[in-house]
Order: C-alpha cells, then structure tokens, then sequence
C-alpha cells in the first residue's frame, strides 16, 4: 500500500475521541480509525521501512490496570521503530497534527550505568551535548524523564550532570496539521528527520 497522506478525518477522529473516549464512541467509528488512521500509518510506516527497519504500530488500548485515569483509548496513533533495547525513531498522529522523534525511553541497571559512564566520558559525553545543542539549535525539543538531584554515586558539580540526571532521552518535534505534516510528502519529511537523528540513535546504541 502506498503512502498517500493522513486524511483530515483522522484528525478528526481524535479530536472526537479526546471528548468522548469510551467504548461505544469506539465502536461507532472503528471502521474510521482502521481507515483514516491505521492503515496511513502502516503505509507510511512501510515505506521508511527499507532504511530504517520494521516499524512496531502500536495498540490503540491503554493499559489501565494500575492507572488512576481509566479511559480506554489512546488519544494518539504512534509507530516505533527499534534499533536496540528501547532506543530507535518515532512518530505519531493525534488530534494536534504529526510528530518525530528519537531516543531511548527506557534504561535501568548495567545499561543506565553504561549510558552515564558515557555520558561522564570529556570525549563521549562531550559529543553528545555538542549534538544536543545542535538539535536544540535547530528548533528540536529535548525531552524524557529526568531525576530531580544527582544519581547516586555522582557529584552534583559534575559538568554534565543535566546529562547524568536523565532517565530517558528523547528528540523530537512537531509537525502541526497543515498539508506538508499530513499528506503524501509527509514520508520524505519524516525521512529527514529520521536521518537527522540517527547521530543520536547511534550514540545510543554504542552504549549496548
């Protein structure tokens, strides 16, 4: 299936959802989500596949068993695509337009440790704030979950703590919803982005 764009009905469909996010709003408009976003996505997802990889689209369901927020659905389409241990490229459609973006949203134990270790490094830990403020230069957003004070057995004054303290790192940005974030040439975009990101899933993955 070739990529031909996102139809404004998708947008629709999830700007819908965020008002009404229960079972039967789902039911009455699954043949829309399969269609209008679903199908897109797996296009799409297709078509960045031969440099990139097989995409995981993921499950419209939340998991809500131990959430305080028990609606259903997830207000939002996303797609990954894994270069190693929850590290790789992302995007996704919601009621806000297109988004991308890169980075590892999960580490724990020997890789978190090896992952700061680098990140201490004056030679690796270096490149990637160089590479950090390159992306923050070009109108990039640095995101993921950080620790409020220094992990243990680091020095608060290290100087590159704002780099020690994070938990998850990601890149991205946002595409909004005109005719370049949602139609056919929004594959080239994400190409793009994709291949602007690839220093920083690289980086990554050296780490594994």
């Amino acid at each position: 299936m070739t990529f031909t764009g996102f139809p404004v009905a998708a947008l629709d469909f999830y700007d819908d959802l965020e008002m009404d996010n229960t079972r039967s709003f789902w039911e009455a408009h699954r043949t829309t989500y399969a269609e209008a976003v679903q199908a897109p996505m797996k296009a799409l997802c297709a078509e960045l596949e031969p440099e990139f990889g097989s995409a995981k689209v993921f499950r419209p369901y939340r998991d809500v068993r131990f959430a305080k927020d028990k609606t259903p659905y997830k207000t939002h389409q996303g797609a990954f695509v894994a270069s190693g241990p929850s590290t790789g490229w992302y995007v996704e459609i919601s009621a806000r337009g297109t988004r991308v973006g890169a980075g590892f949203y999960d580490a724990a134990g020997p890789r978190l440790t090896a992952i700061r270790a680098a990140m201490a490094d004056d030679r690796t830990g270096a490149a990637l704030d160089q590479l950090l403020a390159a992306y923050d230069g070009d109108g990039w957003e640095i995101g993921g979950e950080q620790l409020k004070t220094a992990p243990r057995g680091w020095p608060a004054d290290h100087p590159r703590i704002h780099l020690l303290r994070r938990k998850q790192l990601f890149v991205g940005r946002s595409y909004g919803f005109e005719e370049d974030a949602i139609g056919p040439t929004l594959a080239d975009r994400v190409r793009d982005d994709w291949r602007a990101l690839r220093p920083l899933v690289e980086w990554i993955a050296e780490r594994d």
